[in-house]
């Protein structure tokens, strides 16, 4: 995860809701987690961790990603337990 290279858009920047420090906080450690949990290669050393927003369910995924091919190697939740969820959030409106 490359943090170095995300640039803030100037016109997103001025409109987007602050957020509190207590969650910058956060993320700022999530991030340094994320990283030493790469380095130690405990995934294998063509695999890395990933955090991912789901677009369709906006739901937090947990992914292992082969590093060369960025093919997804395991998810959680897996796939087919998002769309259960979004069949029956479907069915019960």
């Amino acid at each position: 995860m490359d943090v170095a290279s995300v640039q803030a858009n100037p016109l997103t920047a001025a409109t987007a809701p602050e957020v509190p420090a207590s969650i910058q906080k956060e993320q700022r450690e999530m991030i340094r987690a994320v990283k030493a949990i790469n380095a130690s290669e405990l995934f294998g050393e063509d695999n890395e961790l990933t955090f991912v927003l789901d677009r369709e369910t906006r739901r937090p995924l947990v992914r292992i990603v082969d590093k060369k091919t960025q093919q997804v190697v395991r998810q959680i939740p897996p796939e087919y337990a998002l769309r259960m969820a979004e069949d029956l959030k479907l069915a019960l409106r």
